[in-house]
């Protein structure tokens, strides 16, 4: 029998432009949006929301290793109501428009981000995704190794510094959804006035659970804000950032490698999918940002049927920490390396 081929064009030399006609054609199969579904998606994950966070903090003050848990998965259903305002951001989770943005806009405050600046930015990342010369739009900077040989001492330092997993998963975490959110760089151009929108009615929210709970009902909230954010960083930093991504530069930048080779796809177990609405199939997701995040999961597992597709588990997830810069010459992620080569020297 005649082996699948691979959804990575790398590896497969028949990975042509009428396998990709038939993969697209293949995905919009999956794109057709169900306002039911979508609302059932967006009012569970509310519900779940408000009730672990209401028991957290009614159990913290006598039992909080029970409360520790709710907190942690209170935290994943911020990250899922994340990932649902992504959706919106796409027009992808209901059918029209504006019942898209309305939810947008109502997701916003509960995941601290509002919610047009979070659409631009995300267009952006998908425009310029795999592509070396515009790196600013991807949510974790990575050098490359050339870049790496030619740079200076405090450059290297400040780079290990960010790309350790202890200070980039953490305090990345808190720096952007914390801070960075709260002023970010192109709100000049993008909804001025829904960012001040923004931080008042996150200013209420947090004052409506101080009033109700007090400083119990805040540090909670605070922890569970702490914990969202860096599930959420661990999440980005894997979507992009694993050995055999992929990046180029123009006129070489294909964009449907870009999606394919340069997303991963994670495979962590069905309750990690359910919990974080799918969003680990991302290499479809940036093939196909049209499919809404119920569908994604099943559009997947039914390409597997068709295509060799790479999965990453959590044992490689894990290792693709350890990853660090871009090796043009290998097109690959590598480690930091121990010496350089003579002749990368030279070149740098």
């Amino acid at each position: 029998m005649q082996a699948a081929p691979s959804l990575r064009p790398e590896i497969s030399s028949d990975f042509r432009a009428e396998a990709l006609r038939e993969i697209r054609a293949f995905t919009r199969d999956w794109t057709k949006r169900d306002d039911r579904l979508a609302a059932v998606s967006y009012g569970a994950t509310f519900a779940l929301y408000f009730s672990t966070l209401w028991l957290a903090v009614a159990l913290w003050p006598t039992a909080w290793l029970v409360a520790l848990p709710l907190i942690a998965f209170n935290a994943l259903m911020g990250v899922r109501l994340y990932v649902l305002q992504h959706d919106c951001g796409h027009g992808s989770l209901f059918s029209t428009k504006g019942r898209n943005d309305l939810a947008g806009h109502g997701l916003s405050i509960f995941t601290l981000t509002p919610y047009r600046v979070m659409q631009s930015n995300h267009n952006d990342h998908h425009s310029h995704l795999g592509n070396l010369d515009e790196r600013e739009t991807t949510e974790i900077f990575t050098m490359t190794l050339r870049e790496w040989a030619a740079a200076g001492f405090w450059r290297r330092l400040w780079y290990r510094i960010y790309r350790n997993p202890l200070v980039m998963i953490p305090v990345g975490g808190l720096f952007t959804y914390v801070l960075a959110y709260r002023w970010p760089k192109n709100a000049s151009r993008v909804d001025p006035k829904g960012v001040i929108l923004h931080n008042l009615g996150l200013t209420a929210w947090v004052g409506l659970i101080w009033v109700i709970a007090g400083v119990t009902g805040v540090m909670v909230y605070a922890a569970t804000v702490f914990v969202a954010a860096c599930i959420g960083v661990f999440l980005v930093y894997l979507q992009h950032n694993f050995e055999d991504t992929w990046w180029d530069r123009k006129p070489d930048l294909n964009p449907a490698r870009a999606a394919l080779q340069g997303s991963s796809a994670l495979d962590l177990g069905w309750w990690f999918d359910l919990a974080v609405a799918n969003i680990t199939y991302h290499d479809i997701h940036h093939f196909n940002a049209n499919i809404p995040s119920y569908r994604l999961r099943a559009c997947h597992r039914a390409l597997r049927e068709k295509y060799e597709v790479p999965t990453i588990g959590w044992a490689e997830a894990l290792r693709s920490f350890t990853l660090k810069l871009w090796d043009e010459d290998q097109g690959r992620l590598v480690t930091f390396p121990r010496k350089l080569s003579s002749a990368m020297a030279r070149t740098a």
